[in-house]
């Protein structure tokens, strides 16, 4: 489902904040049938790696995901939340942990870069 959504929104955008997040959004708010996909995929998604379980990274980029294997080792650290948007949703993740952001920083540079979402790379205040 992941692959599929990357062709029916409009960004997969994660954000560098002490708040960081994960956005998808369908391109058109009354693209119910998306909204809807996104909705019940981003929950599914923030149970897992607030378990702990990031295989889900590695399945879609095919590859080791920075910070994965730090955020699952620190899972007790971050906290994972999903948020309903007016086009999709966003997983939320939060910690005041150093090396759990340390990790969380370099998993959400990997998405933007490989997404090619162009957000900032840079940490910036919310």
């Amino acid at each position: 489902m992941h692959a599929s959504l990357a062709s029916i929104v409009r960004s997969n955008s994660p954000s560098l904040l002490a708040m960081s997040a994960i956005d998808v959004a369908a391109n058109a708010p009354s693209d119910s049938v998306n909204v809807e996909a996104i909705r019940s995929h981003l929950p599914h998604i923030a149970q897992m790696f607030g378990s702990g379980d990031f295989s889900s990274p590695m399945l879609v980029h095919a590859t080791n995901v920075p910070g994965t294997p730090e955020l699952a080792r620190l899972t007790d650290r971050v906290r994972f939340t999903y948020v309903a948007t007016p086009r999709g949703g966003r997983v939320e993740a939060t910690t005041s942990d150093p090396a759990a952001l340390k990790a969380l920083y370099a998993f959400l540079r990997f998405q933007i870069a490989d997404h090619r979402t162009g957000d900032s790379l840079d940490v910036r205040a919310r």
